[in-house]
């Protein structure tokens, strides 16, 4: 007799099809975040500027998160191309991942709307960690269960795992600035952002 919970949630197809509509989803609606000026209050070309000027907290927030979704779905990506299969428990651990990614457009918001107050970012900081926690905790329980294919590179759990790491402290770092000024916590978030996505050659930051 098969018991259901040992075939359920094989295939690894599904986790990829389902994260890459949501990541897809959460993209789109960011955009959504960054309204043109009201037209009753647009009397001139000057304000017109001035009211595009003022949605610099929006695009800053947007572009941010843009590169979060980015940074999160390439890892989820590649971590997902080196599982043999999957089982039931990665598919939930996956599935939880994908909620807190949910949660990102929420988060965005709440900073585009109160940019200088530090609830609203230590709110966005607390949502990237349970993001990295969570995509973390898939990496571990594939590693624990066996699932990781043959040919991996060496050592790859404890690379992709130290990765997590590092950018969640230096996420920490980004946000504990952000107590002392939130530009500056915003902005050194935005450049470990910038880094992870440029993936400059550099020694130290290249092996990141």
């Amino acid at each position: 007799m098969t018991v259901y919970n040992r075939v359920a949630a094989h295939d690894l197809g599904r986790i990829s099809a389902l994260s890459d509509g949501i990541f897809a989803f959460a993209a789109t609606v960011l955009v959504l975040e960054i309204h043109i000026p009201e037209r009753a209050d647009v009397h001139s070309q000057a304000e017109l500027l001035a009211g595009l000027a003022a949605l610099w907290p929006r695009v800053v927030t947007w572009l941010l998160s843009f590169m979060t979704l980015g940074i999160f779905w390439v890892a989820q990506q590649t971590h997902l191309n080196h599982v043999k299969h999957a089982d039931r428990d990665l598919t939930w651990l996956n599935l939880l991942f994908l909620a807190i990614v949910t949660v990102l457009p929420f988060s965005t918001r709440l900073l585009a709307e109160y940019f200088f107050y530090q609830t609203a970012l230590l709110v966005y900081w607390v949502n990237i960690l349970l993001c990295g926690l969570s995509l973390l905790g898939c990496v571990v329980y594939a590693e624990r269960a066996r699932l990781i294919k043959s040919d991996a590179p060496e050592r790859f759990t404890r690379t992709f795992a130290r990765r997590v790491v590092i950018a969640q402290l230096l996420y920490g770092a980004g946000a504990a600035l952000g107590l002392v000024s939130m530009p500056l916590g915003v902005g050194f978030i935005l450049l470990v952002q910038l880094n992870f996505v440029i993936a400059p050659r550099v020694p130290l930051l290249w092996n990141i």
